[in-house]
C-alpha cells in the first residue's frame, strides 16, 4: 500500500448534466474521463469517504481504463456506506442474497473475477471479498468486464445490480463525489467543471478588493454591485446574463434543490420575486461576491446563519459538454 494518501486519478468529472435535468445518459458520457488527470488528496476529506477507502478507490480505478474512481466510490457508498454499515454480510457472513463484504460480492462472482484478474498486493491472504482493498479492486475489474471496456458504463453498473434505480443512484452519487473532489473554494487553486465556469471564476477572483458600487459594472465605474460582478464574470466567458439578480435567477437553468453545487454556479438570496443578492460559487462552500456598501468584492461562505438562500443556477450548462479544464 502506498505511504502517501494522495493519488493521481483520471478524470475528476468534467460536467454533470443530470444535476439540472438532462438525464443520466450525459453523466455516463462525462464519467469516461474527458478531463485531464487531477491529483486527489485523500488526506483532505472528500464528502463522507473514509481516507483509507478513498485511497482504495483511486488505486483501483486504473485497473479499468476509462473508469472514474467516483463510480467505485459511489458503489461503495450505495452498497455499504464504505463498509460502515453493520448489516449482515458486510464484515462477516452473508446477507439474504448471499452477498458479502464492503462491495457486496456474491462468492461465485468474486471467485470468477479473481480467477480472471490478478488482484494487486496489499490485501488479504488469501484474497477476500471482506477485505476493502481486494473487494474494490475486484469491483473495478468486474465493471470493466461488464461494460466499461465497451464504453457502456450504464450497462456495467446495471450488471452489478440489476435495477435502473440503482444505476441512477450510483451515477448521482458519483456526480456528488466528483463535485466534492473538485471544489477548493480557493482563488489560488481554481478548479471548475468546464472552461466557461473556470473563466468566470478567474475573472471574478481578479476583481477582489474593488469597492461595492450600486449599479457598478466594473473598474471603469469604480467597482461592482453583486449582479454587475456576475454579469461581467460570465461576459468574460462569452455568456451574456441579464443584468439584475432577479432576472439572472429567472434565466436559470436552475440547479434542483438538494443537488450539489458546482464551481461556477450562481447562488441567490431573497424571497421569490424579490431576489436581492447573487454570488458566484467557487467550491468548498465559498462564493465570491460584491456584498454591500462598504465591503469590497471578496470571498464569503455561501450559506450563513439566518440567510435567505433562494437557490442556484448554472449559466455554463448550455456550453459545458466537451469543455476542458
Amino acid at each position: 500500500m502506498p505511504t502517501k494518501l494522495a493519488v493521481t486519478a483520471a478524470a475528476v468529472l468534467l460536467f454533470i448534466p443530470v444535476l439540472f435535468g438532462t438525464g443520466v445518459k450525459a453523466v455516463v458520457e462525462a464519467l469516461f474521463g474527458s478531463s485531464p488527470n487531477t491529483t486527489v488528496d485523500c488526506t483532505t476529506p472528500i464528502a463522507d469517504i473514509p481516507p483509507e477507502y478513498c485511497l482504495h478507490y483511486l488505486s483501483a480505478a486504473p485497473n479499468c481504463p476509462g473508469l472514474d474512481w467516483t463510480v467505485l466510490a459511489a458503489i461503495g457508498k450505495v452498497e455499504t456506506d464504505h463498509g460502515r454499515t453493520t448489516l449482515p454480510g458486510v464484515h462477516e457472513g452473508e446477507n439474504h442474497a448471499g452477498a458479502a463484504g464492503p462491495m457486496q460480492f456474491l462468492a461465485p462472482t468474486f471467485d470468477t473475477v479473481i480467477a480472471r484478474h490478478q488482484i494487486p498486493p496489499g490485501g488479504a491472504h488469501p484474497t477476500s471479498r471482506y477485505n476493502p482493498h481486494d473487494a474494490i479492486h475486484a469491483a473495478a475489474f468486474l465493471l470493466c468486464d461488464n461494460g466499461v471496456r465497451r464504453r457502456d458504463l450504464r450497462a456495467a453498473i446495471w450488471a452489478y445490480n440489476h435495477a435502473d434505480w440503482y444505476v441512477d443512484m450510483v451515477l448521482d452519487q458519483a456526480a456528488h463525489y466528483a463535485e466534492a473532489a473538485a471544489a477548493t473554494g480557493d482563488c489560488n487553486a481554481i478548479q471548475a467543471p468546464n472552461t466557461a465556469a473556470l473563466t468566470a471564476i478567474n475573472y471574478a477572483c481578479g476583481q477582489r478588493g474593488l469597492p461595492y458600487v450600486w449599479g457598478g459594472d466594473g473598474p471603469t465605474e469604480g467597482g461592482f454591485d453583486c449582479s454587475g460582478l456576475t454579469t461581467a464574470a460570465y461576459a468574460a466567458a462569452g455568456i451574456m446574463l441579464p443584468r439584475t439578480a432577479q432576472t439572472q435567477f429567472d434565466a436559470g437553468p436552475r440547479v434542483p434543490a438538494g443537488k450539489p453545487l458546482l464551481p461556477g454556479d450562481l447562488v441567490f438570496y431573497g424571497p421569490p420575486g424579490d431576489i436581492h443578492h447573487v454570488g458566484l460559487y467557487i467550491g468548498g462552500g465559498k462564493m465570491i461576491n460584491a456584498p454591500t456598501f462598504g465591503q469590497p468584492v471578496q470571498i464569503d461562505n455561501h450559506r450563513y446563519p439566518d440567510d435567505d438562500y433562494a437557490g442556484a443556477t448554472r449559466p455554463a450548462a448550455s456550453i459545458a459538454v466537451g469543455s476542458q479544464y
